[in-house]
């Protein structure tokens, strides 16, 4: 009670003194800070996990390890998931997206440490997805309930989430223009002054964060040693549509395993299942183990020998075909070892598997041109290594400009700019032809429930069809004679439409309009002659409860002309929405959704 009342005290104190837009650069800065803590903590439990596993019998052992470590980590998972967290935890960025289209950006204050609990242990050990969407989504539960701890608006809270993905991403990469673009671009914020001061304010306060815990140290140290020549332009545009059809394989491939481990009930077979799937794949391709930067960098630097240096089969790597084969089976089974993880349990994000995909799909494309003994023209290996990671981010995530401006900061220089904006464009336009929704959005995207920058799109599917449904008219039956629809229906009821609907299955037969009861209501001679089924007509449409999204029941208005829509739940009439009740219903909702903060 005491600190009920403390921080009602502020509460009135901040409304008097501090402007809502001021306090809101005070709350992003704020949300900047826990940000970067939460990907500290993150990283640095993954790397304590890491750090444990190499000790001298794992050192002797590795290999036999490899198998048996990512069950281990799935088991401490699901044991954290089930006694500690005690409730279901959702991915990352497509449970924050969830919760901004379908929870008005509220979180469960459990997805606050959820992932911070259970991603390094995924990951840690040896489980084949990235941190970065455990980071953003620990970010976002706490900016949201922040965000109504402070008692913000939807507007505002999305807002909030967006500079927690801002921070998370400018931390974990120490690139905060793309750490922007990432929050704009993923969560359809709007970019607009009002967006983009607390945006930019969220994302230098995570990277100052991350600097103060990390120093210098960078995720991914590249440095662009040869620069951009235009006779290389054909072999870009080659490498963007590889990496466009890399992108579908990508995309198809996780959702049929996603599919696949959701036909399996038992929580504990999908663990057994997914864990030996992974330790399978590890024990035979180490590589897979993890998040892979090292492997990523070791490309970028010329070294992929060093990658590879643990194949199982003991292959010779002085063979070029030799290398280009082993490097496009991790490109292979890469998305399928996150798959799996994810599919037994495990917690993590994509954005990692598809940089790794990336950075190897570029070098063996350049591997193999240079290979080539008809082609005499050499292309960069280090420059087509990033430029696919370009590629395939665009692609797989649906961000080309993320992907354009994340590899421009990390590389520390813009000298790539025209290879990068060429090969991100082609790559997401083709992948978007094929494949409309990236897999952050896919679940939402089919269900029509995904918030884009469409903003009439957008504001139909923050309402709720439930709120907008009238339930106050007078229901008659098909047996009923006019007589006893005008003493019962007629004089009871201010409505000019009159549902008809079966008496024991509640079923609507169809609906009786007051135009046609006027000319015939006084006629006393009709009363016992005519019966609501002879007057009944068809509705033009009807609304679905529980199916029919928003913007379908725009639409069928639209279609129909009508200004009234009957509604049925589970076959049985429930109500009627009105066209003028939806309009004000919209445009309420989209005074608050553009709302300035």
């Amino acid at each position: 009670m005491k600190r009920r009342s403390v921080l009602k005290r502020f509460l009135i104190w901040r409304l008097r003194h501090i402007p809502q837009r001021q306090f809101v650069f005070v709350l992003s800065i704020f949300i900047g800070f826990l940000s970067g803590v939460g990907a500290v903590l993150i990283k640095n439990g993954t790397h304590f996990i890491q750090l444990l596993l190499e000790g001298e019998l794992i050192e002797t052992y590795q290999t036999a390890f490899y198998f048996i470590f990512p069950l281990i980590g799935l088991l401490l998972t699901y044991l954290t998931v089930t006694y500690v967290i005690r409730s279901p935890l959702t991915q990352g960025i497509p449970a924050t997206l969830f919760a901004i289209s379908k929870r008005k950006g509220l979180m469960k204050r459990f997805q606050m440490f959820g992932s911070l609990l259970t991603a390094p242990l995924t990951v840690g050990f040896g489980g084949s997805v990235g941190l970065e969407g455990p980071t953003v989504a620990t970010g976002a539960a706490v900016s949201s309930n922040v965000s109504r701890l402070f008692h913000m608006d939807q507007p505002t809270r999305t807002l909030l989430i967006g500079c927690a993905a801002a921070g998370a991403m400018s931390s974990i990469f120490k690139a905060p223009v793309a750490a922007i673009i990432f929050a704009v671009e993923v969560f359809a914020l709007d970019l607009t002054l009002t967006s983009l001061v607390p945006l930019l304010l969220a994302s230098v306060s995570a990277i100052i964060t991350s600097y103060f815990f990390f120093g210098n140290d960078v995720l991914l140290p590249f440095r662009i040693e040869e620069t951009f020549q235009f006779r290389d332009l054909p072999y870009y545009i080659a490498l963007s549509i590889v990496a466009a059809f890399v992108s579908i394989y990508f995309t198809e491939t996780y959702a049929r395993i996603q599919h696949f481990f959701e036909r399996i009930g038992s929580p504990i077979k999908r663990l057994l299942i997914g864990g030996l799937g992974i330790g399978v794949l590890v024990y035979f391709i180490p590589p897979l183990y993890g998040e892979g930067f090292d492997v990523i960098n070791n490309l970028v630097q010329g070294n992929p020998e060093r990658a590879l240096e643990n194949n199982f089969f003991h292959l010779d790597l002085n063979s070029v075909w030799v290398v280009v084969g082993l490097l496009a089976g991790l490109v292979l089974f890469k998305v399928i070892a996150a798959g799996f993880t994810f599919g037994a349990g495990g917690v993590g994000g994509i954005f990692s598997p598809t940089l790794f995909m990336g950075s190897i799909m570029g070098y063996c494309f350049a591997r193999i041109v240079n290979a080539l003994p008809f082609l005499s023209h050499r292309i960069s290996e280090s420059n087509f290594t990033l430029v696919g990671m370009t590629g395939l981010m665009a692609g797989v995530l649906h961000a080309p400009l993320t992907a354009i401006f994340l590899i421009a900061e990390v590389t520390g220089g813009y000298d790539l700019f025209i290879p990068l904006m060429l090969t991100a464009a082609i790559s997401f336009s083709i992948t978007k032809h094929f494949v409309s929704h990236s897999v952050y959005s896919m679940e939402l995207g089919k269900k029509g429930e995904l918030i884009t920058h469409n903003k009439d799109h957008a504001v139909l599917t923050f309402m709720d069809l439930s709120r907008v449904i009238e339930t106050n008219f007078v229901v008659v039956h098909s047996d009923m004679l006019l007589k006893d629809i005008v003493s019962e229906a007629i004089v009871k009821s201010n409505r000019n439409i009159f549902p008809v609907v079966d008496r024991e299955t509640k079923a609507l037969e169809g609906i009786i309009l007051m135009d046609d009861l006027r000319p015939i209501m006084f006629e006393q001679k009709l009363y016992e002659e005519i019966s609501a089924s002879e007057l009944m007509q068809h509705p033009p449409e009807i609304i679905i409860l529980g199916e029919d999204r928003m913007t379908d029941v725009m639409r069928k208005f639209q279609n129909t002309g009508a200004w009234n829509l009957p509604v049925i739940s589970n076959n049985s009439y429930y109500g009627f929405v009105s066209k003028s009740k939806l309009l004000t219903a919209y445009r309420r909702k989209l005074i608050a959704f553009s709302g300035k903060t």
